[in-house]
């Protein structure tokens, strides 16, 4: 299939579009960076440049290439800044919704977080509801994601991967990422709150696999939510920072996800099945 991948070039964006081009698609990298053009095309794919929060610019490039499909795996990471992220999924969705409905596209597979569950006592499952009562800040969130979700299910096809927490190679959970200095300086606290994550490889290959799933939300995490009780001073361990400390409590919706539709309706299976292998695989210096 022809197939522009948006965020071509962010985490996710450099382990997806090699999979796609050794699966024979021809694929299409999307990028607002002239600079990035290169790193596109030493993946084996054709760069397009286009600003995802421009409307006429999205409109354009899609009409210029029409693609089959579109995955779409935009996010801002390089800081932590919630705005960014709300703007891009709301915004640059819709307009990725738009230009795909003005060039005949039938099918979006769109990248989300499985973080924005209502509360709840058990890992979330798909048909449970997001947190719409959510207060400041973490309502901001849980309205991007409301927002994109909806503007993708008015495409004839669609997926939608509820992402859990990403690790590994360009992440903030990296060796030399955000959140690894946050622990080597002990300003990350093991609390209580359940989290689910996953390898950003395992997200690359679910993209790449949704290609044929069916249409709807669908948890892509691994197997062990935990408690940062558990989880924290494993991570620390691995590497090589100071114990974190123990706080009680939680934090509103922290409850992790159950990956049980997409293992056992669609097959998923994950490269890194939990943290537990996934974290010294991916820390190794």
């Amino acid at each position: 299939m022809k197939i522009l991948v948006a965020g071509a070039t962010g985490v996710i964006g450099r382990l997806l579009l090699p999979i796609l081009v050794r699966e024979g698609h021809e694929v299409i990298g999307m990028t607002r960076k002239e600079s990035a053009k290169s790193i596109i095309m030493e993946m084996g794919a054709s760069p397009l440049v286009a600003d995802a929060l421009d409307r006429e610019s999205v409109i354009a490039a899609l009409r210029e290439v029409r693609p089959e499909v579109v995955i779409h795996q935009l996010t801002s990471l390089s800081s932590y800044n919630l705005e960014d992220n709300a703007r891009i999924r709301t915004i640059g969705t819709r307009n990725l919704v738009d230009a795909s409905q003005a060039v005949g596209v039938r099918r979006i597979i769109a990248q989300s977080i499985s973080w924005t569950y209502e509360p709840g006592n058990h890992p979330a499952k798909e048909e449970e509801s997001l947190d719409v009562e959510a207060p400041h800040p973490r309502k901001r969130t849980v309205d991007g994601v409301l927002s994109l979700e909806q503007a993708v299910a008015e495409m004839p096809e669609y997926v939608i991967l509820r992402y859990g927490l990403l690790y590994g190679p360009g992440t903030w959970y990296d060796r030399d990422g955000l959140m690894a200095e946050k622990v080597r300086r002990k300003e990350l606290k093991a609390t209580e709150g359940v989290t689910s994550f996953l390898h950003v490889e395992d997200a690359a290959l679910a993209a790449a696999a949704a290609l044929e799933w069916p249409n709807g939300p669908v948890n892509i995490v691994d197997d062990e939510p935990a408690p940062g009780t558990e989880w924290l001073p494993f991570y620390a361990a691995a590497i090589g920072a100071p114990e974190p400390d123990i706080q009680e409590g939680s934090s509103r919706g922290e409850r992790g996800a159950a990956n049980t539709k997409a293992r056992t309706d669609y097959g998923w299976k994950p490269l890194y099945p939990t943290w537990r292998e996934g974290f010294p695989a991916s820390l190794q210096s």
